[in-house]
């Protein structure tokens, strides 16, 4: 399975790396910033860098959407995986281009409202994932998953 990880770092991609052993069986690529943390925990990866800051920055939401455009034509995956944040929603919208499936990963530390992105992903997911059973409260259909540590 050729899976494309998308998330902002920090926070976000921790939450990832902690799902390192079921990621390693599969063919993937990373789309993540190009920032000192990431790409020390990527540096054997396959790492597309996207642009930053996402947070009400109109300018790289348009540079990120060209990205995953591209990112997601060329490298054609079957799933799109995500914990946020902005990053996130141009890949999940797009994802439609090659046929991807989206499995979105709510954060662990978020359990009485909605993430904004998690809001701008959700109606394009096909699998919304939570970490603690009051986040099941607030995203309807979604998965309990657990704690991902």
């Amino acid at each position: 399975m050729r899976v494309l990880m998308v998330c902002s770092s920090g926070g976000h991609l921790t939450q990832l790396m902690c799902l390192e052993s079921w990621w390693t069986q599969h063919d993937r690529r990373w789309v993540t910033f190009d920032t000192e943390d990431a790409v020390t925990k990527l540096a054997s990866e396959d790492v597309v860098h996207a642009y930053h800051p996402t947070t009400r920055n109109l300018r790289n939401l348009l540079r990120n959407t060209r990205l995953a455009w591209r990112v997601l034509r060329e490298y054609r995956p079957d799933v799109v995986l995500t914990t946020g944040a902005g990053v996130a929603v141009p890949f999940f919208w797009l994802k439609r281009i090659v046929g991807a499936q989206t499995v979105y990963l709510e954060v662990f530390d978020r359990i009485d409202s909605k993430t904004l992105t998690a809001r701008l992903c959700r109606p394009v997911t096909d699998l919304f994932l939570v970490q603690w059973p009051e986040q099941e409260r607030l995203y309807r259909d979604s998965v309990l998953l657990g704690k991902v540590w």
